[in-house]
């Protein structure tokens, strides 16, 4: 019964679905790594990190905002520009960038183990990489690190050299890796949805 359990496991962890959301990531030393490990297995959470606050404030509104959209579309409209208004007040009165700002839109080939993405910088097999992932539409927040296993130059275009980066999880939430798995197949089942409708 407990291999059961554990092949099933095993297997929505392995669904994997390619999508654009938004990403940003960033090399960590070794040093920092062992540090945010150590505080996680003393039961303190990756998300207590400096720099993270506004982030998760942002995002969660985002989240929100998507499910009063559901129900009431003119009052997250409205919703919507009032939290705009905000953030441009916010950015004028802080001159440093914070990690919103530097999330861009992404290809992620994901899954509930690890994700493989374009980077416009080369990566080491085995460097440690800090990753920001905001899923959408829903805009869940993951944040998590990973090890690089592979990091191969694709063919130059128009001069221009990008990589294949794949990395698998080292320190993810249980809770966030359950959210990447659901978010998975819930993504799979609207292109199987769509793909019916079409055809």
């Amino acid at each position: 019964m407990a291999d059961n359990n554990s092949e099933d496991y095993d297997r929505r962890q392995a669904v994997r679905i390619m999508g654009r959301n938004l990403f940003y990531f960033e090399p960590v030393s070794q040093d920092k790594f062992s540090m945010i490990l150590q505080d996680f297995e003393a039961g303190i959470p990756p998300y207590n990190q400096e720099g993270l606050a506004d982030i998760q404030m942002f995002i969660g509104a985002q989240s929100a905002l998507a499910r009063i959209k559901e129900r009431d579309s003119d009052l997250a409209d409205f919703l919507a520009h009032l939290d705009t208004k905000v953030n441009l007040l916010l950015k004028k009165t802080t001159a440093s960038k914070t990690i919103f700002d530097k999330l861009t839109l992404h290809d992620l080939n994901l899954s509930g183990r690890g994700l493989s993405f374009i980077a416009e910088r080369q990566v080491a097999a085995d460097d440690i990489l800090e990753f920001h992932i905001a899923l959408l539409p829903s805009y869940i927040y993951v944040y998590c690190f990973g090890k690089v296993v592979f990091c191969n130059p694709l063919p130059p275009n128009a001069g221009e050299i990008f990589y294949k980066v794949g990395a698998e999880f080292v320190l993810i939430m249980e809770d966030d890796q359950e959210k990447l798995i659901q978010h998975n197949f819930k993504q799979q089942s609207l292109a199987l949805r769509n793909r019916r409708l079409k055809s």
